[in-house]
């Protein structure tokens, strides 16, 4: 008898000072597994790192594996909006590559991050920020 995937949906948030990833059920409703880069290293300047990433990774694939979960879409997101970088860190990609090798199943890799269509004015005034 060949045995049913469970899917769920990992949502991962790369921006320049952490890396947060979060396993849900497919109705992204209930939360199965959640990790970050802070809850991994010591430092908090090695929060953002590669490093970090792969071992959050690595511990929210895990639980989520214990929970039953087997196969996951993945939804990347960088900081986005009208201020931040709208492309997410090098640290996404491994974190990726750490759920596909720790046995989870993937899905659709899609990016989430908010664009600006029209926005509020950025900082820095009428001249733009000055050195």
């Amino acid at each position: 008898m060949v045995e049913k995937e469970r899917w769920g949906i990992a949502y991962i948030y790369s921006s320049k000072n952490n890396t947060i990833i979060h396993i849900t059920d497919i109705t992204g409703s209930e939360t199965i597994a959640f990790s970050s880069g802070g809850r991994v290293v010591l430092a908090q300047r090695l929060k953002g790192t590669p490093t970090a990433a792969i071992l959050a990774a690595k511990q929210a694939a895990q639980k989520a594996l214990e929970k039953g979960i087997t196969a996951v879409h993945i939804r990347v997101r960088a900081p986005g909006g009208h201020n931040g970088p709208w492309v997410p860190t090098p640290s996404a990609q491994f974190a990726i590559k750490t759920l596909i090798t720790s046995g989870l199943k993937v899905g659709v890799i899609e990016d989430v991050t908010p664009i600006p269509h029209d926005h509020c004015r950025r900082k820095g005034g009428k001249r733009g920020r000055r050195l």
